[in-house]
């Protein structure tokens, strides 16, 4: 086979990986003998690779099928007569075809299969913050982080998946233990509407799919995760949670108040963790129940009623989209466990957004608004604007400034819950961040 046919097919590749319009052409009566891609076509129409239509047309104007691509490829691989170079793209459209192949009764060897299967994506981020929490000192930092994020097949259902990040305070220059740490690792299976994660996966309570992130749980868990369903779908997870980042910020930390009243919040010990959670989503509606359950002999020194050694939260989550731009949301979450008063059992937060930057898009952009209440619920929110132990009203934006490059900028401006022993309880922060994605 000819060069020409590596071109033809890498052309070939492209258009059967996005699904987009075929736009070559042959010596079929609808083909003009100048259009570039003539003799790439006039090649592949000669190895028999491309055969037109019974009415003597190619019609390149119209969108392939995967079906149709896996046709050509099972036909290049039937050619003996190829070069290395040309051997090496056909087993790459093996790879990416191998499923329609196989229903074609084209064998595809393991090796080929997952040859290119391990992708790598990442980025290099810089965050800046500034919190302000009226009676102390005001706080900013510089953070660098480099994550990387390498997914590989195992077979058509599982994959393997995990996380690497590697932190530098830019304030001391100095890196966290100067390693880097494994923040995920986990297993994936997918089954239609049935999947299972297995390993150190996310933790993200359902109300998270607003812009201002979760009022519950913004971190990792260790364990298994089954979820099913496809408009109504159900969600279970049980495993271990790291307490080291719970119920604490510049404004509140649990620890710190209870040691003052003679009891503790011990942080080194880890918690059993088990979540249900049912989500619908249909027609631009949304709507859940959760309820999550963690048990550990951390919370049983002054932190629970009757100092039992469990804390059980339950939360509602609603959301309407209006369209494709504007999203409305609410949620709200109890925990009913606490040993404390009514207004520090309860989280929650309501939302507007509006579009949203899209990494691929140069010049996409979003903006929220929110107004969001932290407490006792909040195991470990996401607190890019609002912080633990606050209230108030939070402005989010964000900007692809150039392809895989995205701003963004929050700002918090509210209050403590309960006000301090000065009778100070005014709270601010604001947020920063530049991402390059790869």
């Amino acid at each position: 086979m000819k060069k020409t046919l590596v071109s033809a097919l890498a052309t070939a590749l492209v258009v059967g990986a996005a699904s987009t319009t075929f736009a070559a052409a042959n010596p079929f009566s609808d083909v003009p003998r100048d259009h570039w891609a003539y003799d790439a076509v006039t090649q592949l129409a000669a190895d028999g690779v491309v055969e037109g239509y019974g009415d003597g047309t190619f019609r390149g104007d119209r969108n392939i099928t995967r079906y149709e691509m896996a046709q050509m490829v099972a036909k290049a691989m039937a050619k003996g007569d190829m070069s290395a170079s040309d051997r090496a793209l056909v087993d790459r459209l093996a790879a990416e075809f191998a499923d329609e192949l196989n229903n074609l009764g084209v064998r595809v060897s393991n090796l080929e299969r997952n040859a290119d299967m391990v992708k790598w994506n990442g980025k290099l981020e810089y965050t800046y913050t500034s919190q302000r929490v009226e009676g102390q000192d005001r706080e900013n930092n510089n953070n660098l982080k480099f994550r990387l994020e390498p997914s590989a097949e195992v077979n058509s259902h599982w994959h393997v998946n995990a996380r690497l990040d590697a932190d530098t305070n830019m304030k001391t220059d100095a890196g966290t233990d100067g390693k880097v740490s494994l923040k995920r690792a986990w297993a994936q299976g997918d089954y239609d509407s049935f999947m299972v994660k297995l390993g150190k996966m996310e933790l993200l309570s359902s109300e998270a799919y607003a812009a201002p992130g979760a009022i519950v749980f913004d971190q990792e868990f260790s364990g298994a995760e089954v979820s099913f369903g496809k408009d109504l779908q159900v969600t279970l997870q049980a495993g271990r949670v790291n307490l080291e980042d719970t119920y604490k910020s510049k404004v509140l930390d649990v620890h710190t108040a209870l040691v003052a009243d003679g009891n503790s919040y011990d942080r080194s010990k880890t918690a059993n963790y088990q979540h249900i959670g049912l989500q619908y989503n249909k027609n631009g509606f949304l709507a859940g129940a959760d309820y999550y359950r963690l048990g550990s002999a951390a919370f049983s020194d002054g932190f629970t009623k009757n100092d039992k050694e469990k804390v059980g939260i339950w939360g509602l989550n609603l959301g309407y989209r209006f369209d494709k731009n504007s999203f409305l949301s609410g949620a709200y979450a109890h925990n009913s466990s606490l040993d404390d008063s009514s207004k520090w059992k309860k989280s929650y937060q309501v939302s507007f957004d509006y579009k949203g930057a899209q990494s691929e898009d140069k010049g996409s952009w979003g903006a929220y608004v929110a107004y969001r209440y932290l407490g006792g619920a909040s195991v470990s929110a996401t607190q890019d604007g609002a912080l633990f132990g606050s209230k108030g009203i939070e402005l989010g934006t964000n900007y692809t400034a150039w392809k895989n490059v995205i701003l963004s900028a929050k700002y918090f401006n509210g209050k403590m819950i309960e006000k301090d022993a000065a009778g100070k309880d005014k709270v601010s922060q604001l947020f920063g961040r530049v991402e390059f994605l790869f």
